[in-house]
């Protein structure tokens, strides 16, 4: 197995191309490409097709998959808002690669061991990710399931997304892979807790009434005058609500949570709406967001992973939220150099996106304002 990874930030989509390809072959060796990843931004909109014919010609053979995007991530750079083509070119030997297009009809059937890992890039306007996932989840129970929306484009129809010979404007595309490789999933959702983890005791759908017996606008009001005047800055616009995803837990980590928006409030009862369904006798947590807090949920992710299994890392995908990067951070290529740090020079490319698909302890989500990385690796044994 094994990857290389390219960017260009050159306005002239030749000259991209050219850039891109080199660095793929040379990054490849002599070793035969099987699938070329590619990520290119509107600014070159009108060349969107004729990128994609060059690599096809350039790399023959290889299954083309990608999107479009409003901003690029490519060889441990980030490309915001600006012309860049990125992409990432593997080999790998022993992998089945099942490409496939969900469109009005819904998913088509697929095949595949229980353990298959999902790629899927979606366009905004006509897809129904909230079927979709659950239906790749049951479908695929042990295998990974990662991806993104597509941001190239401002209006339906305006995305592009790329698959094999061909492109769609709309649904969603899809890569089963299975075989000789293991794909790992880090989710950094980029919050941090406040307060205490309280019982859901009172909950309607997404409508929650009651935290610990007492109304939740109380409870956050509380948790508002215990805060820092810094904390209580943040919760004007950056406070959501984490839910637990393993029950019976007796200590939770910033992590443990799967993170979603509040919503609404109602004054007159003091409950608030929440974009997602609860359970009563669920723990869940308030959880604010900054760019400490998501610089810090990522280096402990990354770190730990790369302690554990990094070593073995072959090539990586990185489907990050448009409002991350440098309007988060205030420097270009943070979340991209985090990941080098952690694992070294291994091969990323990516996109910044309008929502991220990846799993939270074993279930996967539809997120917002995180990063998520599909990290490649020969199963364990084998050998690249």
């Amino acid at each position: 197995m094994r990857f290389a990874a390219a960017v260009s930030a050159s306005p002239d989509f030749e000259r991209a191309v050219s850039e891109l390809t080199g660095a793929l072959q040379q990054g490849l060796g002599a070793a035969r490409a099987d699938l070329v990843c590619l990520f290119v931004s509107p600014h070159h909109g009108e060349a969107w097709l004729s990128i994609a014919e060059r690599l096809r010609r350039e790399l023959p053979g290889a299954l083309l998959f990608g999107c479009t995007a409003r901003s690029v991530i490519g060889a441990a750079r980030e490309i915001e808002d600006a012309p860049g083509v990125a992409a990432s070119a593997a080999s790998l030997p022993g992998v089945k690669l099942e490409p496939f297009h969900a469109g009005s009809r819904g998913l088509p059937d697929l095949h595949g061991p229980d353990d298959a890992h999902v790629l899927l890039l979606v366009d905004p306007w006509s897809a129904d990710l909230d079927a979709w996932i659950p239906a790749l989840d049951a479908a695929f129970p042990a295998g990974v399931k990662l991806g993104g929306i597509a941001s190239g484009a401002s209006q339906p129809g305006g995305n592009l997304l790329f698959l094999g010979d061909g492109a769609v404007r709309s649904g969603a595309i899809g890569l089963v892979l299975s075989g000789d490789l293991s794909v790992d999933a880090v989710v950094a959702q980029g919050c941090r807790p406040v307060g205490p983890p309280l019982f859901v005791t009172g909950a309607r759908g997404n409508v929650l009434f009651e935290l610990d017996g007492q109304r939740p606008m109380e409870v956050l009001q509380r948790i508002f005058s215990e805060a820092s005047p810094a904390e209580q800055r943040l919760f004007q616009g950056s406070l959501f609500l984490g839910i637990e995803m393993e029950p019976e837990q007796s200590r939770f980590e910033s992590g443990d949570f799967l993170i979603r928006n509040l919503i609404g409030a109602d004054a007159d009862t003091g409950a608030l709406h929440v974009a997602a369904n609860l359970d009563d006798r669920r723990v869940v947590q308030f959880h604010l967001r900054d760019a400490a807090a998501a610089a810090a949920d990522l280096e402990r992710r990354l770190a730990r992973y790369g302690a554990e299994r990094g070593a073995g890392a072959a090539g990586a995908f990185l489907f990050s939220c448009l409002g991350r990067g440098r309007g988060l951070y205030g420097v270009p290529d943070h979340d991209s150099a985090a990941f080098q740090r952690a694992l070294g020079a291994v091969p990323l490319s990516g996109f910044f996106c309008n929502g991220e698909i990846g799993p939270v302890e074993g279930k996967t989500f539809l997120h917002g304002y995180t990063s998520a990385f599909a990290i490649f690796r020969p199963k364990a044994g084998e050998k690249s």
